[in-house]
């Protein structure tokens, strides 16, 4: 369900929610003002069109998306990705590039591909987020400190070279931040601003202390970004052609899944922030048309931002109505509030990003995962945490995730249990159909749990061990699910091992989904439909029979 929909639904458009969503909105949108223009810079685009990005796609995709409180705009997972875009194709390419990537991001919405997100394991879902905040904190350093510009590709050099030049740190700067940082813990506690966010508190106490002294040195958004445009978006159509379309398919699907990897992922955080529940279908169609409309307004591409997210939560945003003021925040301070906006120090925005990082790392929830969790899942979690810092985003999930699958994948083939009855285990059973033990020459195999490819190795180890004086073998598929190819191919092998041993093979208590998958194999055909039953009292009453209905048998032929 559209997001907006449900909030008004539940209440949450009622007046009271107002004052929450409009000073969180407002806390966003200052917030997301030196980062859309940042991130755009750093795309290789103009500073104002990260700001239209922000307006634009954080509107659309709170209307139309599937999460309350997902805050959509430019974000640094996306910079390499489109540097390189811009690069090659121009600026009027990478606009065309994320149309299509809203095209993509449409179609994954309306064919319930959303869901995939869910599966995604908690070790690697912690991994990101604590990744994320790490990749966050120490990049708000420089800001902080009033250093130098850092330079370095990687993670790594980038925190090298932060060490090195930290005796260099500003004091004015440095001591703004820590002001700030100061009333951002603890503003609160004080009954006269108990109801107003901390961060809006530590903002304009900061912007009122360097408007008033002028501290030299103190990096601000005017000083930092060249201030701030006072013209509002128009509409232009970039130039679309069937070749460049061509062209631009590979990085509009780049875009495409990053995109939906990091809004879903985004949504999941503020939906354990807040223990709201997104609907990840329709986040993705929230999020296509935000990167389908934003490119026609000077914008680029845009995704559910974690950081500004989870600001929105712990601010108190409640409903969509906080990420659409977060767009009108950033109207209104293109239109009237320029001059103020731009004495606003950077050291006070990157302390408010410190808590947000802490508050998205968590580190006593990381710290008790690892404690308490097994420890290929501590591994799974530690991986995809260094990944994320280290390398990328997209590669940190995706070997999360397939780690997290094969680790899934042995341990359901451990749980696959392919025993060896005898009468004292079935003695029960045997009872109950007036049977003291099994009749001579006769085995009972069962076979609990998915017989998939991880379960083969448990069959071709029990085949080792099969009794070959054995001249019927009973095989109970009743607590068998399912069974994939190679599960069907073994069992082939092993009947035609069965076969050249002259034993008989009888199957029973098999379910109707995993008939049909013997049946289209041709396993029905090769043990012959006569020796399936129904259940384990049928089967056993035919291999009676069979025992002692069977005066001259072809294993006795063989050896005589």
């Amino acid at each position: 369900m559209i997001a907006i929909l449900e909030a008004y639904k539940s209440g949450l458009l009622a007046k009271k929610h107002w004052a929450k969503n409009l000073i969180s909105g407002l806390v966003v949108g200052v917030v997301a003002l030196p980062l859309a223009m940042a991130f755009a810079i750093a795309s290789g685009v103009k500073p104002e069109q990260g700001i239209y990005t922000a307006i634009v796609a954080g509107i659309l995709a709170a209307l139309f998306g599937g999460s309350r409180l997902q805050i959509t705009g430019p974000t640094g997972a996306f910079i390499v990705i489109l540097a390189g875009i811009t690069a090659k194709y121009g600026v009027d390419g990478l606009q065309v590039a994320t149309l299509m990537a809203g095209l993509i991001l449409l179609l994954l919405g309306f064919t319930k591909m959303g869901a995939v997100i869910k599966f995604i394991p908690a070790p690697v879902i912690v991994g990101f987020t604590a990744g994320i905040g790490v990749i966050i904190w120490i990049g708000q350093w420089k800001d902080f400190f009033g250093l130098p510009k850092i330079t370095g590709d990687h993670f790594h050099q980038k925190l090298w070279h932060t060490l090195q030049v930290l005796p260099q740190l500003h004091p004015a700067t440095t001591g703004l931040a820590i002001l700030s940082l100061g009333i951002v813990l603890f503003s609160s506690k004080l009954k006269a601003l108990r109801h107003v966010p901390s961060p809006l508190t530590a903002m304009v106490v900061a912007t009122t202390l360097q408007s008033f002294f002028h501290f030299e040195g103190v990096m601000t958004i005017g000083s930092a970004f060249g201030g701030i445009p006072q013209t509002l978006p128009h509409f232009a159509l970039p130039t679309i052609t069937l070749p460049r379309i061509i062209e631009l398919i590979g990085p509009a699907f780049t875009i495409a899944m990053l995109g939906a990897i990091e809004s879903l992922l985004s949504a999941v955080v503020a939906d354990g922030m807040a223990g709201t529940r997104h609907d990840s279908n329709q986040e993705l169609v929230g999020q296509g048309i935000a990167n389908i409309v934003a490119p026609l307004f000077g914008g680029f591409a845009a995704t559910g931002a974690i950081a500004r997210t989870a600001t929105n939560v712990r601010n108190g945003g409640t409903s969509p109505i906080s990420g659409v003021i977060h767009g009108i925040t950033l109207i209104l301070i293109i239109l009237f509030l320029a001059p103020l906006a731009s004495n606003i120090p950077l050291a006070a925005l990157a302390a408010i990003l410190f808590m947000v990082a802490w508050n998205m790392s968590e580190p006593p929830h990381v710290i008790h995962m690892i404690q308490r969790a097994p420890r290929s899942d501590v591994a799974i979690l530690l991986i995809t945490f260094f990944l994320t810092v280290f390398a990328d985003l997209v590669i940190a999930v995706n070997i999360g995730v397939i780690l997290a699958a094969l680790l899934f994948m042995r341990r359901m083939a451990e749980s696959v249990e392919i025993q060896a009855h005898s009468s004292d285990s079935l003695a029960i059973e045997l009872q109950s159909l007036g049977m003291a033990k099994l009749p001579p020459k006769v085995m009972v195999y069962s076979i609990e749990g998915p017989f998939f490819f991880g379960a083969v190795d448990n069959l071709e180890r029990t085949l080792i061990s099969t009794n070959t004086q054995a001249s019927i073998l009973i095989v109970r598929l009743g607590h068998v699910p399912f069974v994939d190819i190679t599960g069907l191919e073994a069992l082939e092998e092993a009947l035609d091992l069965f076969h050249k041993r002259r034993i008989k093979v009888m199957v029973c208590e098999t379910n109707e989904r995993v008939f049909r998958k013997l049946e289209k194999a041709g396993l029905v055909a090769k043990v012959g439909q006569k020796n399936f039953f129904p259940t384990f009292a049928s089967v056993m009453e035919h291999a009676s029979d069979g025992v002692s209905n069977a005066p001259v048998r072809l294993t006795n032929l063989s050896s005589g």
